[in-house]
């Protein structure tokens, strides 16, 4: 029997990986520090409420689960304050606790969520796991690469996926996609950019589907999940605004945009098409209009 312990079980990707780790067959095992929504109580997830900033209670629950495998979303990423906070230096210190406590209780395949922020922005159009400099701008960037290093030399089988741009159910509403959706609901304008930055979204069911053929599949080392289609924030802004009718609602270049913006970031996905054999199941149009019909539910 496969047992996995899901950390972030409650999150924004967490939460999406429930389904698709069911599909394989997996005994779930959701970790959290607050109790599930109703969605997501289902007979086959244990839900462990842990705080993973305390090393006694992951070494409690390790030992009492004792998983075969971990799939680790679990961070802080408070929307416009996660760069540089302090946090993010925590949530390394609890990572590595964790992955010791796993490894102990005889834990095997370890699968934890980085970020394309580890790389150097605006080096490369295309970000390859092989071939593009890392060289974080920020805290956050930066400790996720010192996690993937020690990672790297746990000796455990691993990987490291590292997330692009993502969006969908359960997103922070003051996120690009997120707030255009809302403010075209309310009829009213939506600011942005001039959008003009290629960028590569996925939707956030996607990104759920990935983490977990990768955590399935024998590959080892980082793994960009993405879609690997560059888009412009023109260009996705306008699907929604098509999608609502609202086009004459969006007004780009009313937001500034630092002067160092990259103009492209998009991944390389060959070791996600081709080593793990995944591809998505949802293109931009479809993952948007799915999007726009989550929030006009809330």
């Amino acid at each position: 029997m496969k047992r996995v312990l899901l950390t972030g079980a409650n999150g924004f990707i967490g939460r999406q990986a429930i389904a698709p780790l069911h599909e394989k067959d997996y005994e779930i095992h959701a970790v959290s520090n607050i109790a599930p929504t109703a969605d997501l109580i289902y007979e086959n997830v244990v839900w462990h409420k842990t705080n993973l900033l305390d090393a006694t209670e992951i070494d409690n629950m390790c030992e009492k689960v004792r998983a075969s495998h971990l799939l680790h979303f679990a961070w802080y990423v408070e929307h416009g304050k996660f760069w540089n906070a302090p946090e993010n230096e925590i949530w390394t210190a609890a990572s590595l606790n964790l992955l010791a406590s796993f490894q102990k209780n005889g834990g095997e395949r370890i699968v934890m969520a980085g970020t394309c922020a580890e790389y150097e922005w605006g080096k490369d159009a295309i970000l390859s796991e092989s071939k593009t400099p890392l060289n974080a701008a920020n805290l956050y960037g930066k400790c996720k690469l010192e996690l993937q290093k020690k990672l790297a030399a746990s000796g455990a089988s691993w990987a490291w996926g590292r997330v692009f741009f993502l969006y969908g159910e359960f997103e922070s509403p003051r996120r690009l996609i997120a707030s255009v959706i809302n403010s075209l609901l309310r009829d009213e304008f939506a600011d942005c950019s001039h959008g003009n930055q290629a960028r590569d979204f996925m939707y956030v069911k996607d990104v759920a589907d990935a983490f977990v053929a990768l955590l399935d599949s024998g590959v080892e080392g980082c793994v960009n999940i993405a879609s690997g289609e560059a888009a412009t924030i023109k260009e996705i802004v306008l699907t929604i605004a098509d999608q609502l009718d609202r086009r004459e609602k969006v007004r780009f270049g009313t937001v500034p945009t630092a002067p160092d913006e990259p103009p492209s970031i998009v991944a390389d996905i060959a070791r996600l098409r081709d080593e793990v054999g995944w591809k998505p199941r949802y293109n931009l149009r479809q993952g948007i209009a799915e999007t726009i019909e989550w929030w006009k539910n809330q």
